[in-house]
């Protein structure tokens, strides 16, 4: 089951590192995704901290399991709350994705939660 939790967590420690990378670039897709959003340019320093955050404890939770709990329900917050921002303008296309890393992030939850 370990292995299991080691794949889920590089998969997914991997993923919100592009993803804050991509949101530190600021590219044009991502600019104009988080306008429709309706998210405030200041607050994208937080949820670039906050990707990184989850993905450090995520990673530092393999070795100490509390922390690796505790950032997997800080990750998933914080994709149920991406979702909640998709839904609210209606972009059902764009909280799917959402929605799956969401559904990833209780499954470290769980997986974290067997393995100690």
């Amino acid at each position: 089951m370990f292995v299991c939790l080691a794949v889920v967590t590089v998969f997914m420690s991997a993923l919100l590192l592009v993803s804050a990378g991509a949101k530190s670039l600021r590219t044009r897709h991502i600019t104009e995704q988080m306008a429709t959003l309706g998210v405030p340019q200041n607050m994208m320093a937080l949820l670039i901290g906050a990707q990184i955050a989850g993905a450090a404890g995520a990673i530092a939770g393999l070795w100490w399991g509390p922390v690796g709990i505790a950032a997997a329900i800080g990750l998933t917050l914080y994709f149920a709350g991406a979702v909640a921002f998709h839904l609210r303008v209606g972009d059902r296309k764009g909280a799917f994705p959402a929605l799956v890393l969401t559904m990833a992030s209780v499954a470290l939850i769980v997986l974290r939660a067997a393995t100690l």
